[in-house]
């Protein structure tokens, strides 16, 4: 296995345990954010939005892991990563998810797939876009929200 790719699976590791954190209602905030470039795009059924990496971005984060606790995400791990390389300075990592939920009446396990474009520069690893299917529909089609 090549060093960047030994790179990029302990950067979603970081971001995985990052992730963990804030379900667990100890979210390291910076380090969440810090997986992200100073501005990055996200793609969804909802459109094409940008954002910057900022104070807002820090409370939406926070806002985010308060949302996923309160329908009861327990935990949220990724399965399996597969890294394509774009050129010297960019790749494509399809991050596949696992998240287990709890709510009173019912327990679920539910699968996706997150595709993330990451830059590696000076040694560093940012995501700077992310393509993410229709969550909302997916909580909603299994009685989350």
């Amino acid at each position: 296995m090549s060093n960047i790719n030994q790179q990029i699976r302990q950067f979603f590791s970081e971001y995985e345990e990052a992730f963990a954190l804030g379900l667990d209602g100890n979210p390291d905030i910076m380090a969440t954010c810090g997986a992200f470039a100073h501005c990055f795009v996200e793609a969804s059924q909802l459109g094409v939005q940008g954002y910057t990496n900022d104070n807002i971005f820090r409370d939406n984060i926070a806002k985010g892991f308060e949302f996923y606790r309160s329908i009861g995400t327990q935990t949220m791990v990724i399965d399996s990563i597969d890294i394509t390389p774009i050129d010297p300075y960019h790749y494509q990592v399809k991050a596949h998810w696992k998240a287990h939920y709890s709510q009173v009446k019912l327990e679920l396990d539910l699968e996706f797939d997150v595709i993330y474009m990451l830059q590696h520069l000076n040694n560093e690893l940012e995501i700077f876009a992310y393509i993410n299917g229709d969550e909302q529909m997916l909580l909603r089609k299994h009685g989350l929200i």
